[in-house]
């Protein structure tokens, strides 16, 4: 995703507030880093836009509250397909 800083900034913020979207996922969405998101999303917005960039504190804490869980539960998968597979 190419243009300004400040635009991308904006629509990523977007993005993660429209669809609770991970750092990790919007980047993959975006084809950019995860670097560049969280650059965006947490100093970029912060300085452009107050109210949006509250929005997408909130839900990047909600995520990372929960990433234990993913992490457990992706764990949980892996170990089941390797299960099937014997």
């Amino acid at each position: 995703m190419k243009g300004l800083p400040e635009e991308r900034a904006v629509t990523l913020a977007l993005y993660i507030v429209e669809t609770g979207a991970t750092v990790r996922s919007a980047a993959r969405e975006f084809h950019i880093s995860k670097s560049t998101v969280h650059k965006d999303v947490s100093e970029r917005l912060k300085k452009i836009n107050q109210p949006l960039y509250k929005q997408v504190k909130e839900v990047l804490e909600h995520n990372k509250q929960e990433r234990h869980i993913r992490g457990g539960q992706a764990t949980k998968n892996k170990y089941a397909k390797e299960r099937e597979l014997r």
